[in-house]
């Protein structure tokens, strides 16, 4: 159903073929960091953590100074208030620049799949978030222009199918708000290109920040390849397995380094590992997040790996919290679930 509405909405524009990515190499010293893991469509949870870390004020303005805030990815899917956190993260960006702050969005795996039009894990509020007076007609007027296409892809699965059936069965997968949801996404569309336009890898005073961390087969690749890669994939919505946004081992998927602590051992493979990649980056510290634990922040092998996927999200259950360096000394906060 999906694949016969794809070229429907919004056409690629051109001038997406060459996009200016932000800055992701910063060796100059950062006083503050801030960095916040999967946030996972929990926006009163974001909204706890922002004023617990003095990101934001009352109002929800950035209070930060000159804060860097890293949100290290998967801000979206599976809560219900993934449109309040990106838009919420769009806005700071803006007013962190002009206070002399920071705010950088990472690229995380659940981005990726909004974009390229996988949507198992997007939630009914994420849709009806989009959804408006306008959308009951709008969704009759898609299903009107491929109405041939979306009858044919049902009736390769059951040759006997009836058009009343489709139509019904295709409005009931088809919730209102959706096709607005991947207008949106679409890279031409007003949250697609926020999210091309943002990095899959940041080096920020000697921290490497990675949504799922960046294995020894890509610490070969400059940061600037990297997130060149991934902005290409994302603008060709690439579904295919080996692209750089759905391979396993690349940087917005890898778990090599959701290790237990009790793989932080000086006789791990998974530090040696880690080890070649701070040094081909020239990093003392590296931090993920996509796996989530749910006992809170860990900083494993002496700090050179920091994992901050805490489950954030009430779908989880596990911790808000964040992880604060302070003159590159890092220092996890909990804060109270909202």
């Amino acid at each position: 159903m999906i694949e016969t509405l794809r070229n429907w909405w919004v056409p690629l524009a051109s001038a997406l073929a060459v996009i200016a990515l932000p800055a992701s190499v910063d060796a100059a010293p950062v006083h503050r960091i801030v960095a916040v893991g999967d946030l996972h469509g929990d926006y009163a949870a974001w909204r706890a953590i922002a004023r617990a870390a003095g990101l934001e004020d009352a109002t929800g303005r950035w209070s930060g100074g000159s804060t860097v805030l890293v949100q290290t990815g998967d801000m979206v899917d599976r809560g219900p208030d993934s449109l309040k956190i990106v838009l919420d993260l769009m806005r700071l960006q803006r007013e962190a620049a002009r206070a002399g702050g920071r705010v950088v969005a990472l690229v995380g795996n659940h981005e990726a799949m909004n974009v390229t039009d996988d949507l198992r894990y997007v939630s009914a509020g994420d849709y009806a978030a989009f959804a408006d007076t306008g959308s009951a007609a709008l969704r009759d007027r898609a299903f009107a222009a491929s109405k041939r296409a979306i009858e044919a892809d049902y009736r390769r699965r059951d040759p006997a199918m009836s058009e009343a059936a489709i139509h019904a069965a295709w409005i009931a997968a088809t919730p209102l708000g959706q096709i607005e949801h991947q207008a949106a996404w679409h890279p031409g569309g007003r949250i697609g290109r926020w999210i091309v336009a943002n990095p899959a890898v940041a080096l920020i005073d000697g921290t490497l920040f990675v949504h799922g961390g960046i294995s020894t087969a890509f610490a070969r690749l400059p940061i600037a390849e990297i997130n060149h890669r991934v902005d290409a994939a994302l603008v060709a919505r690439d579904a295919a397995p080996q692209a750089v946004i759905n391979d396993p081992d690349g940087p917005l998927w890898n778990r090599h380094f959701a290790v237990a602590p009790s793989a932080d051992t000086p006789a791990s493979p998974i530090g040696a590992e880690l080890d070649q990649v701070l040094k081909a980056y020239g990093a003392h510290r590296m931090v993920i997040a996509h796996t989530p634990i749910l006992g809170g922040i860990a900083i494993l092998f002496g700090g050179r790996l920091v994992r901050i996927d805490t489950g954030i999200s009430a779908v989880f259950g596990g911790m808000p919290d964040y992880l604060e360096i302070i003159d590159d000394v890092a220092v996890p906060h909990v804060v109270a679930r909202p």
